[in-house]
Order: structure tokens, then sequence, then C-alpha cells
């Protein structure tokens, strides 16, 4: 036990020693609802699946997608560990010369990568997924500016979902419409921008809503 913990605690081992420390932290703060298990997967009600968005469009593009972004991350940590530790011990652990224990490194991040690819689409399959609400969904929606002004290059505004969360989204308008746009306004979302990944907003009087109730 005492040559285990020795390996555990030299580089690289005790680097993802410490990097599968946090994931215990984050799976026990989940499992008392202390954070979502939506936290790593793109957070704030949209859909995490949608190319480029936070971490899971990051792992996807280095080909681990298929899974919640937290067991992804949890799984390529725990393998990193297990192959920066058995590497280290097999070039004779804490004794060894720098070189040798730098070059587990590498090795340990290509395994984990291996068995990361081969384990976490298995896994996927086992773990519940929540559609969330897609970016296109939010197209006809109401929301409110939550910056000075909004102009064709800058502006955030706040969207409430379908189930109360509120979403906040980079907004953009031009003309007139941005004249008419401050803190505090509101505006129709009428279109969404890929590219830029942001909505294109117009004023809008909440007196022309159709389900504005009666008076």
């Amino acid at each position: 036990m005492g040559e285990f913990i020795r390996v555990a605690m030299v580089f690289p081992a005790s680097l993802f020693g410490f990097g599968l420390l946090l994931v215990f932290l984050y799976w026990l703060f989940a499992l008392v609802g202390g954070v979502g298990a939506d936290a790593l997967d793109g957070g704030e009600g949209i859909d995490a699946d949608a190319p480029g968005l936070g971490p899971a469009g990051v792992l996807a593009a280095a080909g681990l997608g298929g899974a919640p972004a937290p067991v992804t991350l949890t799984v390529f940590i725990a393998v990193a560990w297990f192959a920066s530790l058995s590497g280290t011990a097999l070039v004779g652990g804490p004794a060894a010369a720098p070189l040798p224990r730098l070059l587990v490194l590498p090795a340990a991040l290509c395994a984990a990568w291996l068995g990361t690819r081969l384990l976490v689409r298995p896994l996927g399959r086992l773990v519940p997924r929540e559609t969330g609400t897609g970016r296109r969904d939010l197209v006809g929606r109401v929301c409110t500016i939550r910056t000075g002004h909004v102009s064709h290059r800058f502006g955030q505004a706040e969207i409430t979902t379908d189930d109360g969360s509120a979403v906040l989204v980079q907004v953009r308008a031009q003309g007139a419409d941005a004249a008419g746009l401050a803190a505090g306004h509101t505006a129709l979302v009428f279109d969404y921008d890929p590219a830029g990944e942001f909505f294109r907003v117009t004023p809008w009087d909440p007196a022309l809503d159709p389900e504005r109730p009666a008076r």
C-alpha cells in the first residue's frame, strides 16, 4: 500500500489524481442535489448536443460524443489516472528519471482517449437523457433585454423557457430595431444565426400578445 501511495503522489499520476478528486466531489454534490447533472453539459436549459456548444461540443469534436459530458469526463479522467499510475510504476515509480515519467503523460492521454471512446457509447445508452430546449425552439419567444443597448454587434437578453428556467442569450438588432431596445425592454426573437450563435430581435409591445390576459 505504501508503494501504491508513493506512485500515486508523483507526476503524472498525481495530476490525474487531483482531477479524479474533483470528479468525485462533482458527483457527490450532484447526488445530494447541489448541482444538476447538466452543469457540464451546456447548462442553462439549452440542448447541449448542439454543435460547438459548451463541453459537449468539444468532446463530440474530439470523437468522444454519445454520452452526457459529465459521464464522458469522468471516464476519461479515471482511465487517464489508471494508465498514468500503471505507466509510472512500469518506468520505475518515484525513483524513475524525470524524462521517462514525462513520457508517461502523453501515453496516458492516448490510452484515456481510446478507452473513453470504447466505453462512452455503451454508457450513454444507460444514462437517461433530457432533450432540453434547442436554440431553434427559442425563436418566436418574447425576451427581456438585459444590456444597456442592443446593436448589430452586441446585446444580451433573457428568455424564459417552458420549464420556467431563465436563459441568457446573445441578441442582435439593426437600424430602427436597435434604437428601440434598452435594458428592461421587451423584444421578439424572430430568427437565429447559427454561424454567429446569436438571435435576431425586434421591439415588441406586450399589449400585442394574443395570450395576454384581458383586463
